[in-house]
């Protein structure tokens, strides 16, 4: 079965309010297929719409969480600016059968006008292998919706709309507690676009310049996140292992262990064993302890041959089910060289860029862009574009497969192309990293579904071969429940079931 999934955006990294625009002028309504299934629009109906104040229902339900989020996270805000969304307000005023055909991956600007922003509303009703959906674009959410099902059908469809351009993004609807589960084992792990978190523990009451997510780590597994970046600070006279963010703990009421972070993982990895993590671990923090007896610490405390893959080679996905990837930000021990026939322990990231656009680690296995000090407001606008720069050049990659044209069975697996939307300045609270990722995580949502995938369109006007993201390091998902980035990378690995 196939599943889909619509939300609305302004996305341009600004401060506007992030939906509707009433004196905006509507353009022809663009729909991007991004499934691996034809899809055809059969009928338009256009109502007459009205804005949905946040002083309705559902602005009383977001004001009553973000008051219960003030007094659990003091020091921390998490507020988010309430989007207007449109409802019908009357009869159709308009109706019009239609053929339109979308065949997978395609792009298509058609003769409909679109909504007339905040005061319209348009009824699109698709058909799929002979099944009907309808979805309202806009919505009355501000974020992805489900298309309603007219019949039996099978599928699922996620939507998003993007009012600027007048954009409807049409994706497969991942389960994605298990997304990895639809994908080949023979998928390079290079080829796969996954989703990250950064500082992926910091989300208990701390510095607002530390805390870094909105939900721990399993919630972050199981709607979809398998990339973990984990900092560790490692004691010269004991071996356990507390979970920081540069020089400052995680939590201000009581040290976090990575231990219990990594029975974490393993309580998800049973449950879910098509799937793998990727674990960054890295050193920081004040204690004494060195990179290498961080080495010994993970080989004799935690490793298994059932639990990790920690070869230096990039693997394939089947390779990695139900296991943690050791990507290691520290040097080895010397006694660790000989392992893996003398090629060492784990993929090698101690040779890390800094600070950079498009750095290369220094053992080859990935290109960085992790450009993180922005110094004032205005300057996350640069790190949006880089952003989108990154991406640009992780969708140039094409995995050839056994069996398909270009193969060679020795040829060498494209790196990572690894993306981090974070940033932060610690003297600046408009720079904390809450305040770029609500300005980031919407811009980066309007890119994948507007520009992403699409021949000339990015910011380099780059040839696309498969339009993977990479793996892209997200802050503050999944807040108020919000997961739409994440399911908008995962939506991406569609296109490689186009392979099969």
């Amino acid at each position: 079965m196939v599943k889909w999934h619509c939300c609305c955006f302004t996305s341009d990294g600004s401060d506007a309010e992030p939906l509707c625009n009433p004196v905006a002028m509507a353009t022809d309504l663009m729909i991007r297929n991004l499934t691996a299934t034809l899809l055809e629009l059969k009928v338009v109906e256009r109502f007459e719409g009205e804005l949905i104040s946040s002083n309705g229902r559902d602005g009383v339900k977001r004001r009553a969480t973000n008051f219960t989020s003030r007094i659990t996270d003091r020091f921390n805000s998490t507020s988010q600016a309430v989007s207007p969304n449109v409802q019908i307000k009357n009869e159709a005023n308009d109706h019009q059968d239609v053929s339109i055909p979308l065949k997978a991956f395609e792009t298509r600007t058609t003769d409909i006008r679109g909504p007339d922003p905040g005061r319209e509303v348009l009824r699109l009703t698709f058909e799929c292998e002979g099944h009907r959906y309808q979805v309202d674009v806009p919505s009355v959410s501000q974020r992805s919706t489900v298309m309603k099902k007219l019949d039996d059908g099978p599928n699922e469809f996620t939507t998003v709309y993007v009012q600027p351009g007048s954009c409807l993004a049409i994706f497969s609807s991942a389960n994605l507690p298990c997304w990895m589960g639809e994908l080949r084992d023979d998928y390079p792990l290079t080829a796969l676009s996954i989703p990250g978190t950064h500082n992926s523990p910091t989300c208990h009451v701390a510095l607002p310049s530390v805390r870094c997510q909105a939900v721990g780590i399993r919630e972050q597994l199981d709607n979809g996140v398998r990339f973990l970046d984990i900092r560790v600070n490692v004691s010269s006279d004991n071996s356990d292992m507390t979970l920081v963010h540069s020089a400052f703990p995680i939590s201000l009421t009581g040290n976090k262990y990575f231990k219990d972070l990594v029975n974490t993982v393993y309580s998800f990895l049973d449950a879910n064993p098509s799937e793998t993590i990727i674990m960054s671990v890295k050193r920081e923090g004040t204690g004494r302890g060195t990179d290498q007896k961080l080495s010994k610490l993970l080989k004799e405390k935690f490793y298994s041959e059932k639990r990790w893959y920690t070869e230096p080679r990039l693997p394939k996905l089947g390779e990695v089910r139900g296991k943690i990837i050791l990507l290691r930000r520290h040097v080895n021990d010397e006694s660790l060289d000989h392992e893996w026939g003398g090629r060492g322990w784990g993929l090698d990231g101690s040779v890390w860029p800094d600070n950079c656009e498009d750095g290369r680690v220094g053992s080859g296995i990935a290109r960085v862009q992790d450009f993180y000090e922005i110094d004032q407001s205005t300057n996350i606008q640069k790190k949006i574009e880089l952003a989108r720069k990154h991406l640009e050049r992780a969708a140039e990659g094409i995995c050839r497969l056994p069996g398909h044209e270009g193969y060679e069975k020795d040829a060498p697996i494209t790196p990572f192309f690894i993306n981090f939307l974070s940033a932060s300045n610690f003297f600046n609270a408009n720079c904390w990293p809450e305040k770029i990722a609500a300005k980031a995580n919407p811009a980066i949502i309007e890119y994948l579904c507007t520009r992403h995938g699409r021949d000339g369109e990015g910011p380099a006007g780059l040839k696309v071969g498969d339009a993977a993201t990479g793996i892209v390091v997200t802050d503050w998902v999944g807040l108020h429940g919000n997961w739409d980035l994440i399911r908008c990378i995962v939506g991406w690995n569609a296109k490689l079931q186009l392979k099969q």
